[in-house]
């Protein structure tokens, strides 16, 4: 995750330095955290909260039980997993609403510039897909065309706009309740007016709107290129509109992140979204656990879960089946580039993977999406009998396709190796899977976890769901021989 790339390497190059040593003693522990303190300063979060995470994390790391564990370095990496999971928030906090009541009120606050308009229609998209019927409110009256961006917005996703006289934000968004009762939306979003820094007007109409609408939620949005500042603003809000969360945005930019890693201590408040992209499926619900094994390197499988049972439907399933018993064409890898497009590209599933994007960073690589586009040219430059029968492709063939797709006969054989190595492992699940070999199956599969960076904690997992598994196969099977064999019926006379 590019935005705290920075603060992952070096949390990272600091573990690898405690793992070379046998044993640890205090100069070890002491020096590891001075070197986490100067990262976490780095990265521009508030050295209140640094001072206090730094301080639990040596203490608990300098317990006799740590040190002279038989692993003491794995136990200080979960020490410090476990803090900087608390540092952003113990457990999930999802978006409650209220369902005795129609329409609910979301409420937007924040700085201008932090990216309110763009947060309150991609919360609209998120809503929308649960089957909730959402309506945007455009109460930002002071920003020259804030309420023609989000009539825009609302328009790309098919949600309803209110606009109202556009001239006084309260009338705006006392109006849009009716005007939700009107179009039967279950949900407003109030997407209010910010500005460049905190003032008394801005506060003042945010507090007249609240007392108007009286808001199940108030999220505030929070940049997360805000650095050591976001004290002063969240307490400002926090003190006059008592906000429920934060929806961080910009979570895929640059920044060192820092503000990410303050607001929830310093506010009390938990974060709810995070907005990792431009596009308007690119808000996530915000999982501390998940985000806290991102930062120290350790991937997010959960969440490449959740990508791909999005992305998937049931044409796929069917295509997945297929490929296992029949084989692997052109067409289908052409299927898994869009897949992957769906899931947020390369990179966003580069970061979820265990080591993957830091391996990349060494080498001095980098994830490149624009790849997937060199690929689909090619496979379009195919003829329907290349892409279903890719062994026929003889060197004439590949010269034509080069030409026609405007890539080099190179690039043309690289993407044929590629096939021809995914077809061949296409064709070993195939074998373990007519052989009922579930084990080797799973073995192979923990062999690729290991060789992805997946955890001691993951891999004893992936084991237990395999475990059991295997005694729900076997359990079947036993069941299956105790079953009578059906004999055909015989007429009676």
């Amino acid at each position: 995750m590019a935005v705290f790339s920075s603060l992952s390497d070096r949390l990272q190059d600091t573990f690898d330095k405690l793992r070379g040593k046998g044993r640890l003693t205090e100069d070890d522990i002491n020096a590891a955290m001075r070197e986490i303190r100067m990262a976490l300063l780095e990265a521009d979060v508030n050295y209140r909260v640094v001072r206090s995470f730094v301080s639990t994390c040596k203490e608990k790391c300098l317990d006799a039980e740590v040190l002279d564990s038989l692993n003491p370095t794995q136990n200080v990496v979960r020490i410090v997993l476990d803090e900087l999971t608390h540092l952003l928030g113990d457990t999930d906090s999802k978006l409650e609403l209220d369902q005795s009541r129609t329409p609910n009120v979301i409420m937007l606050v924040g700085l201008q510039g932090s990216g309110k308009t763009t947060a309150a229609s991609k919360l609209a998209y998120l809503l929308k897909g649960q089957k909730h019927h959402p309506l945007l409110a455009a109460c930002d009256t002071h920003r020259p065309a804030a309420a023609d961006q989000l009539q825009t917005l609302g328009s790309e996703i098919g949600v309803p706009v209110y606009r109202g006289d556009g001239k006084d934000a309260v009338k705006v968004a006392s109006e849009s309740i009716r005007a939700a009762v009107d179009r039967m939306c279950d949900v407003v979003i109030v997407d209010t007016a910010g500005r460049l820094q905190v003032d008394e007007e801005m506060m003042q109409e945010a507090v007249d709107i609240k007392e108007a609408v009286k808001p199940d939620q108030i999220l505030m949005v929070v940049d997360a290129m805000t650095g050591q500042d976001i004290v002063n603003v969240v307490s400002a809000f926090a003190e006059r509109v008592d906000f429920d969360g934060v929806i961080m945005s910009k979570l895929d930019g640059d920044a060192r992140g820092g503000g990410a890693l303050s607001v929830r201590e310093v506010t009390g408040k938990p974060i709810k979204f995070v907005s990792m992209g431009e596009k308007p499926d690119s808000l996530e619900v915000f999982h501390p656990d998940r985000m806290a094994k991102r930062i120290l390197g350790m991937g997010d499988v959960y969440g490449i879960i959740e990508q791909a049972e999005k992305a998937a439907d049931e044409q796929s399933m069917e295509d997945a089946e297929r490929m296992l018993m029949q084989g692997f064409t052109m067409d289908d890898m052409l299927k898994q580039m869009q897949q992957i497009r769906k899931m947020g590209g390369l990179r966003k599933l580069a970061g979820m993977i265990p080591g993957v994007d830091r391996a990349m960073s060494q080498a001095g690589g980098d994830i490149n999406d624009h790849a997937m586009d060199q690929i689909e040219a090619i496979i379009h430059s195919m003829t329907k009998e290349e892409r279903a029968k890719p062994r026929i492709i003889d060197g004439q063939r590949r010269k034509r396709i080069a030409k026609g797709s405007g890539h080099s006969i190179q690039e043309v054989n690289q993407l044929y190796k590629q096939w021809e190595q995914m077809d061949k492992t296409m064709g070993q699940m195939r074998s373990m899977m007519a052989g009922g070999n579930t084990r080797k199956m799973g073995r192979s599969m923990r062999g690729m976890m290991q060789r992805m960076g997946a955890s001691q904690a993951d891999l004893a997992q992936f084991d237990a769901q395999m475990a059991q598994a295997n005694q729900a196969a076997n359990r079947e099977q036993r069941r299956a021989n105790k079953r009578p064999h059906k004999k055909g019926k015989q007429k009676k006379h």
